[in-house]
């Protein structure tokens, strides 16, 4: 199997790095990115453009995952 990079725990770093305490994290466990990631992925198949520049054979949820690596898209916490 294949590692992901960046691994969860890196993404959940970056995504976090402006919380200023573990309440107000945006994501706190990887079921968040997986969730966040996959209806990115989504709206890419479904015709969204990207905010990163794709390659022949990138597949929607790498790109995803890049565009957030890259800070070109952000996970917002939802408030309920």
């Amino acid at each position: 199997m294949a590692m992901m990079h960046p691994s969860y725990s890196e993404l959940m770093d970056l995504i976090n790095k402006d919380s200023d305490a573990e309440e107000n994290q945006v994501v706190n466990s990887r079921y968040a990115i997986v969730m966040a990631t996959a209806k990115r992925a989504r709206e890419l198949v479904d015709g969204n453009p990207s905010a990163v520049e794709m390659h022949e054979g990138d597949k929607p949820l790498s790109i995803a995952v890049e565009e957030i690596e890259e800070g070109n898209m952000k996970i917002v916490k939802n408030e309920e």
